[in-house]
Formats: structure tokens, sequence, C-alpha cells
């Protein structure tokens, strides 16, 4: 999958051979993803793989089996990286499922990283509803405290029946308490919602149930992809999706992206998102600011097919 781009660590390293240098001496296990908002993040893998791993629509960490990384390994490698790129300012934590870590070996992380990199403005990673859920509040407050600012969380879909189908191991109400509780931490979140995962059956029903709990979130942050199975999934997905499945045409997708920025009604302004590379067209503003300006762009765009990205560019 998909969520997101992979990468190469580390990013604004002056020479191609200090590049290749750290990746040889720190070993990576790839692949290796990322947000894209973390492109100019250093990466630490403080854990390989994700311990849920059953998401149908997901590729990303299948050839990896989830554990912890020793933290003599991890201290290494950060003092490797802090050495030759001590001017960080934005860390990422990997693989799929570092919030899985116990809080006092995240702290421990957490210390280290800012002891080591004295200009550091941002810590982050990935977090499911099932971490953020196992996690006592004052446990996440305390994370907060220590420098984890924020999380990326995805949604996928707001619908109860279609998160059973994709088996996301989430529920509509457990996704929105995972997602305030973390806000009222103090945690920044980034939220996912994937366009077209549906099918044609429940279209309108995944993108109205999705536009309730991404309402009732507010998250600070909200990124659209578009529904794109990759070949290690595909049978997967149908197989536990349970009925036929009809992929949408691309107005069907701006339907379904239409009516998502029409219907959120959020507490608090959402940087919202949809250029991702699986997305037909780049868009973005503020919700509900900009609510009008984009709902007029996604009409042109329907009216001018022609202006869509190439399908041999999208990609999950």
């Amino acid at each position: 999958m998909n969520h997101f781009e992979f990468n190469f660590f580390p990013h604004k390293l002056n020479g191609i051979r200090i590049l290749i240098g750290i990746m040889i001496e720190l070993g990576y296990d790839y692949p290796l993803y990322r947000p894209p908002s973390e492109a100019n993040s250093v990466i630490f893998q403080i854990t390989f793989g994700c311990s849920f791993n059953k998401c149908s629509f997901c590729n990303m960490y299948r050839t990896k089996e989830y554990s912890e990384r020793p933290w003599a390994e991890i201290k290494s490698e950060i003092d490797i990286v802090s050495k030759s790129y001590p001017q960080t300012e934005k860390v990422f934590l990997a693989d799929g499922d570092a919030l899985n870590l116990s809080t006092e070996k995240l702290i421990q992380v957490l210390d280290y990283v800012k002891e080591k990199f004295p200009n550091l403005k941002r810590i982050s990673c990935y977090a499911m509803p099932k971490n953020l859920l196992q996690k006592r509040s004052d446990e996440l407050t305390l994370l907060n405290e220590m420098g984890l600012n924020m999380l990326y969380v995805g949604i996928e879909t707001g619908q109860d029946i279609l998160l059973k189908k994709i088996t996301k191991g989430a529920t509509s109400n457990g996704i929105i308490d995972a997602c305030n509780r973390a806000k009222k931490s103090g945690f920044i979140i980034s939220c996912m919602i994937i366009l077209g995962i549906g099918g044609k059956k429940y279209s309108i029903e995944h993108i109205k149930e999705t536009a309730k709990v991404v309402s009732e979130v507010s998250p600070n942050f909200l990124a659209t992809l578009t529904l794109i199975l990759e070949d290690g999934v595909y049978d997967e997905f149908m197989q536990k999706f349970g009925e036929p499945f009809e992929f949408l045409d691309d107005s069907l997708i701006l339907n379904e992206l239409e009516i998502l920025v029409g219907s959120i009604t959020p507490s608090s302004s959402i940087v919202f998102r949809a250029n991702h590379a699986s997305n037909l067209y780049s868009i973005g503003g503020n919700l509900p600011e900009d609510r009008d300006k984009m709902i007029q762009l996604i009409r042109s765009l329907k009216e001018h097919p022609e202006l869509l990205k190439p399908r041999v560019l999208r990609r999950f």
C-alpha cells in the first residue's frame, strides 16, 4: 500500500557518499514508508512491520514480521545520524507501529532523540486506533509532553460495515474515541481516508459516514487517497469483502470527493489535501473556509476529465 510513499533515508544530507554510507551502516529493513509530509524528516525504525497487519487493502508490511528493536540498536543509530546530521528538525519513528511500544521504551527513545538533536521541532509516527485505545490517557499526555508531537491515523472509512469488510480492526466509534483522546492529550492529528473503498454499492454510505467521523474528530490535517489494490492484496481484499466489488470510475470518485468536502462540519479548521499519488488531481484548502472553492474545482474536473492525472501515473 499505500498510505504512504517509499522513503530513502536520510534527507537533506549533502553528498551521496554520506547518504549511502549511513544507509549501509544502519542496515534499514525495507520496504520503508513514511507520510508524504515527512519527506524532510530523519527516520528511525524503532519497530519493524505492523503488529496488526490484517487490513485487506494494505500491502505495506506483508513481507515483515512485527518486532520491537532492541534499545542498543536504536541508540547506536541515533548516535550515528546525530554526528552526520546534527541540525535535524524533524524525526519520524517507523515502521507502522511505533506507538505499540511500551510507554517506558518510547520515553527512552524520545529522551535520547531530543538529547542528540537540540534543534528538534517535531517527532511523529503512525498510530492505529488500537494503539491509542490501549494507552491510558495519562500515558498519551506524558508521551506528548516528552516530545511526540504528531500522529498519523488511518480512518479509511467511517462506515462500520466497510470497516469489517476491510478488516480494519476498529469501529467508527472506536476511531472517534481514539482520535479525540489523542487530541485531548495535546497531539497534532493527521487523518487519512480512502475514496472508493466501498465500491459502487456502498459509495454513498461510505462517504457520508466518513464525513460524520471526520466532523466528530476534526483532525488538524485530513488527506484522501483513492483505492488502488496492489497484486499482493487484491485477492485477499476481494475475498474478505465477501460480495462482488465494483471499482468506481473517475466520475464517481469525484462525486465522493465532492460529497466529502461538502459534508464535513468540523469544530475547528482542517487543513485538507487530496494530493496523494493515488488521487485524480491535486486539490487542497482549509475546511470549512475553502469548501466552495474546492467544490467548484471538483465540478470543473467532472466537466473536463482530460485534466485528470493519467492512470499510469497513479499509485497507492
